[in-house]
């Protein structure tokens, strides 16, 4: 997606070649024409799969979702990182790490808002070692739902997490691939 990898070059910042920063458009400051056009791409990727649900992960994978499931009319979900005092229901689980911010979160979401037999479209920011793909995938799982496709913003396909979720079986659709930083910049697959 040539209008992302414009953003990536102009805006995007390299960390010690490891870490792409992208607070100023995707995941502190956001970019709502950037947002529309990715969620009207993945929507156009999903379109003739009958997504029922979208499930992301909070916080920065929720812009890019809502405006997918505007696109497709579908309800958004998205998982917790903190279990809310006012959460008394039953929830599903599953463990995720982040690779940026090199912790561990206990992920949840509602029992009532994601039901057996819904078709979901898992949308995450990044992709780096699947950790939060596959957590999200564990949820649905649980749920007892089909998981059409995973999109992915972002995807480090330097790092395994592409070829892990493509290897358990999933469809993968990845706006933007990276495939290495070199002199902290990036060089697109």
């Amino acid at each position: 997606m040539q209008l992302l990898k414009d953003k990536i070059i102009t805006e995007g910042k390299v960390l010690n070649n490891s870490i792409l920063k992208v607070d100023s458009f995707l995941n502190h400051q956001i970019d709502p024409l950037l947002m529309k056009e990715m969620g009207e791409e993945f929507a156009r990727r999903f379109q003739n799969d009958k997504v029922t649900k979208i499930l992301t992960i909070e916080a920065s994978g929720i812009a890019i979702a809502v405006m997918t499931g505007l696109v497709l009319n579908v309800p958004v979900v998205f998982a917790r990182k903190k279990k809310s005092s006012a959460t008394t229901e039953d929830t599903y689980a599953a463990e995720v790490y982040s690779y940026t911010k090199a912790e561990y979160n206990n992920v949840t979401v509602s029992k009532r808002f994601i039901a057996p037999g819904d078709n979901v479209l898992i949308i995450d920011d990044f992709l780096a070692n699947g950790e939060a793909a596959f957590g999200l995938a564990n949820i649905v799982r649980q749920a007892g739902c089909n998981i059409v496709g995973i999109g992915i913003v972002i995807e480090k396909s330097f790092q395994p997490g592409g070829e892990k979720l493509a290897g358990a079986g999933y469809r993968v659709e990845s706006l933007v691939r990276i495939a290495s930083f070199e002199n902290n910049q990036v060089n697109f697959a």
